[in-house]
């Protein structure tokens, strides 16, 4: 990516070993840094780990691979591609989405009707690496439903395009940043302004072909009314990119990330916490598990709420504690491990069950904090495509369902909600595992908060919001400390595995802009302008 190295001789810590350190930590070294990566927990990853267990093997966090040209640019600025560290494969079909409580519809929803082993109780569709098949879907619950989803799709190519040239891969993480004529041309014709649930009704009537559309938003950390419109480009990352699986799971590119930047002189060392970071004449003093250390610089993969809260004096805070209070955190979830004897029926390697209205479901997480009570959920089954992560006659199953930050997750409620939505899933959907579960864990809300130091349990970070999105995202650039930096989820470009990527090519770029005279102390004081 660089010319030449510009941060030679420059001793650089990356603090927290998630895809933005581990990607931050790559490009660095690739700048001639010497780098060193302080892990607090046992295994590099962040919230994207692994359960290895009784034969059976769980990615903990994310779990769709999707964006593959964001991979192929990342491992392209080392000359190198994904297929040097693992193996993809395209995903066929994309994912099933079960619409409880209505009657099975297979000739409308599905052009796979007949390839399941077992008939859904509910209505049911089946999204595939064929466009024209997922058009048929549109066309089916909608007049001119094909006809509009070409139009959407369109649109959603275009918000791809131009969102990702000018908005995602150039670092905009200020106000002045946006203040460009190119940029300023490059925006007309893209939904910037209203929420995706206005966007998405303008197309379409259909609730079920709204939901088809918007279920990407609860990864993004948002709901389809807090969620700015202009992420109707997830729909052509969707239908025309294509969804695929990395073998082994989404832990086997977190392990060609460390191999990568082994390769490129990193250094990795887990099970160091950082307890304390202070400003001094001879650089950053951080206080560790493990005694003292010096560094040139700092990059936080841990989220700036975190650092500032619990790591910087108050005078060397960019914000007040009040400041991480006011902000709309992505939801949380409740987890579910299972290893399962048998068959799992219609389940698909990617599920996604919704109820009729999901309204009420997202109230619960954004607007009146509580347990759903008809609640919407995704299950991840790897095993019907990689016979590796489970025992012979079994599944890998993960649940997860989307809940508000901040619940009392006790052992009791977590029993009852696993109850309900196993319950739910036999009874609606007709997949019965809970007399076959032969292995299980599960991770909530209090696991995000201790074990990540997630504020208020957050799963994802900040909420794609408008009035989280882009420059009104932390910057990369702490204010207050010279050579504080941040990476990851809680700034730009935000959540996700691929942004979290790109967010370390961000951050790499203003070290080094920094410490090459390119930057300057306004730029720093000016970081929120």
């Amino acid at each position: 990516m660089f010319d030449d190295t510009p941060l030679d001789g420059a001793d650089v810590t990356v603090m927290g070993g998630g895809f933005g350190g581990l990607s931050a930590a790559a490009y660095l070294a690739d700048a001639g840094a010497d780098v060193t990566v302080l892990e607090q927990n046992e295994r590099l990853g962040g919230a994207a780990n692994l359960i290895e267990a009784e034969g059976f093997r769980f990615d903990t966090g994310p779990s769709w691979y999707l964006m593959p040209d964001v991979f192929e640019r990342f491992f392209g600025h080392f000359d190198r591609a994904p297929e040097d560290y693992y193996t993809i494969e395209p995903l066929d079909p994309h994912y099933r989405v079960f619409y409880t409580e209505t009657e099975p519809q297979p000739e409308k929803g599905s052009p796979y009707a007949d390839d399941l082993d077992e008939q859904p109780r509910c209505d049911w569709v089946t999204t595939t690496p064929d466009v024209s098949r997922s058009r048929e879907i549109f066309a089916a619950y909608e007049e001119g439903g094909g006809e509009t989803f070409d139009e959407y799709l369109a649109e959603a190519e275009y918000s791809y395009e131009v969102g990702m040239g000018n908005f995602v891969y150039e670092d905009r993480s200020r106000l002045r940043d946006m203040i460009d004529l190119d940029v300023a041309r490059s925006g007309r014709g893209l939904s910037l302004l209203g929420s995706m649930q206005e966007h998405v009704e303008s197309y379409f009537d259909e609730p079920k072909l709204q939901q088809l559309l918007q279920y990407t938003l609860v990864f993004l950390g948002g709901s389809p009314h807090n969620t700015p419109a202009l992420y109707n480009l997830m729909a052509h990352v969707d239908y025309n990119l294509g969804v695929y699986y990395p073998e082994g799971g989404i832990y086997s590119v977190v392990e060609g990330l460390v191999e990568l930047g082994e390769e490129l002189g990193v250094e990795y060392e887990a099970g160091i916490e950082v307890t304390d970071v202070q400003n001094t004449t001879t650089g950053l003093a951080l206080q560790t598990s493990e005694g003292r250390r010096r560094t040139d610089v700092l990059v936080s993969n841990a989220n700036p709420a975190h650092v500032e809260r619990e790591l910087l004096s108050p005078g060397s805070r960019d914000h007040d504690p009040e400041y991480w209070e006011g902000k709309t955190y992505a939801p949380s979830a409740i987890m579910f491990y299972l290893g399962v004897e048998g068959s799992v029926g219609p389940l698909a390697h990617h599920s996604l069950v919704f109820p009729p209205d999901w309204d009420p479901h997202f109230e619960r997480i954004f607007d009146d904090p509580a347990w759903p009570d008809d609640p919407a959920y995704y299950l991840s089954v790897p095993s019907k495509t990689d016979d590796a992560v489970a025992p012979d006659g079994h599944h890998a199953v993960v649940i997860l369902v989307p809940i508000a930050p901040g619940l009392d997750d006790d052992s009791e409620t977590r029993e009852r909600y696993r109850e309900k939505v196993l319950s739910h899933l036999a009874e609606e959907v007709g997949v019965d595992l809970r007399d076959r579960i032969v292995f299980e864990r599960s991770a909530c809300v209090s696991d995000y908060r201790t074990q990540y130091n997630y504020p208020e349990g957050t799963a994802l970070g900040l909420a794609h919001t408008l009035r989280q999105t882009g420059p009104l995202r932390p910057p990369h650039r702490a204010s207050n400390v010279e050579d504080l930096y941040y990476v990851g989820s809680y700034t730009n470009p935000g959540i996700g595995v691929p942004m979290t990527l790109i967010s370390g090519q961000h951050v790499a770029e203003a070290v080094v802009e920094d410490r090459t005279g390119g930057g300057s102390a306004l730029d720093r004081l000016m970081a929120r302008i």
